[in-house]
């Protein structure tokens, strides 16, 4: 039984957060859980988007266990207990959700078009290439980061249309941040998970220095 694309693990550790979340955010939990919501509900649409060409590729990885779950929900998790005790933190939890879901567009749109190109020496590499970048897989970041941004926008009372905008390209900045680390892992150093994480770091520290001031 897969709920959201996780075995039932993965779910039960996706609940777990879930659950902290609510515990610290009180009167706006239902944002904070809801963001999270639409990230793993897009996830895993996205995921399941192209799927012949991903077969063809053998890239197709459609269930989620606990390890990515965690990769993934453990820092906003970390930014919605911080809530607690700073306010700001909030535009911390939004910035590492919009990382997220822009690296999960850019991984499973990417892939379907374009040359994908290894940096940092841009030479052309096979599709799926962790430390990869390509044009379609750029965009689709982007498009990642604007879903979170919109969402934000309606969910979060005093979000602007400007801090929408800004979450957007702190999405697209958390994906370029796991490609980046993406080239230390072909090397050997770390793996799948030290990217995700990276990139959930970097979106939530950009989102509160640039919006929780």
């Amino acid at each position: 039984m897969k709920i959201f694309s996780l075995n039932p693990v993965g779910f039960l550790l996706a609940l777990i957060f879930a659950a902290v979340i609510v515990y610290f955010t009180g009167p706006l939990a239902y944002a904070f859980v809801a963001l999270l919501l639409i990230f793993l509900i897009a996830g895993g649409l996205v995921t399941r988007y192209g799927y012949d060409r991903k077969r063809e590729l053998t890239i197709y990885e459609y269930e989620r266990g606990w390890e990515n779950v965690l990769a993934n929900g453990l820092v906003p998790t970390l930014c919605a207990v911080l809530y607690v005790f700073n306010p700001a933190a909030k535009w911390a939890y939004i910035g590492s959700v919009a990382a997220i879901m822009a690296d999960k567009f850019a991984s499973e749109i990417g892939v379907l078009g374009g040359q994908p190109f290894a940096l940092p020496r841009f030479n052309r590499v096979r599709f799926g290439t962790s430390g990869a970048v390509s044009l379609l897989g750029t965009l689709a970041s982007w498009d990642g980061g604007i879903l979170i941004g919109a969402s934000a926008y309606f969910l979060f009372p005093g979000t602007t249309a400007w801090d929408a905008l800004v979450i957007s390209f702190i999405g697209l900045a958390g994906s370029i941040a796991d490609t980046i680390v993406g080239v230390l892992e072909v090397r050997g150093i770390g793996n799948k998970a030290t990217t995700n994480i990276a990139c959930s770091v970097v979106g939530a520290l950009l989102g509160f220095y640039l919006l929780g001031h």
